[in-house]
């Protein structure tokens, strides 16, 4: 099973730029979980909340960082998560460009 979570859309402090650790910014959130149903459900309410409560108590400096604590979070937090593809967008900090980092986690064998 695949749960897509696309556009989530919030507030946070997030980057090293001196502005960015002033004020919040608009950061958006593309996740794809593949999961083994068998194993477990997974509430993807739940998930939001986890993303948005990391990401905002955090503040993190570089998106590397924030992708790499969220996968940590969520395959400690659901088990039966098989892989993670996570994308950050921040979509207002180039005037001409949307920037976005992203990653695919794949468990360790």
């Amino acid at each position: 099973m695949t749960i897509h979570i696309e556009d989530l859309k919030f507030q946070c402090i997030i980057g090293i730029l001196d502005f960015e650790r002033v004020s919040p910014q608009d950061v958006i959130v593309n996740i794809l979980i593949e999961y083994n149903h068998e194993n477990g459900f997974i509430n993807y309410a739940e998930i939001v909340d986890t993303v948005k409560i990391i990401m905002i108590k955090s503040e993190f400096l570089l998106i590397e960082d924030a992708l790499e604590a969220i996968n940590l979070n969520l395959t400690k937090e659901f088990l039966a998560i098989n892989s993670i593809y996570l994308k950050i967008t921040k979509p207002s900090i180039l005037r001409d460009a949307k920037v976005s980092v992203s990653k695919h986690f794949t468990p360790i064998s």
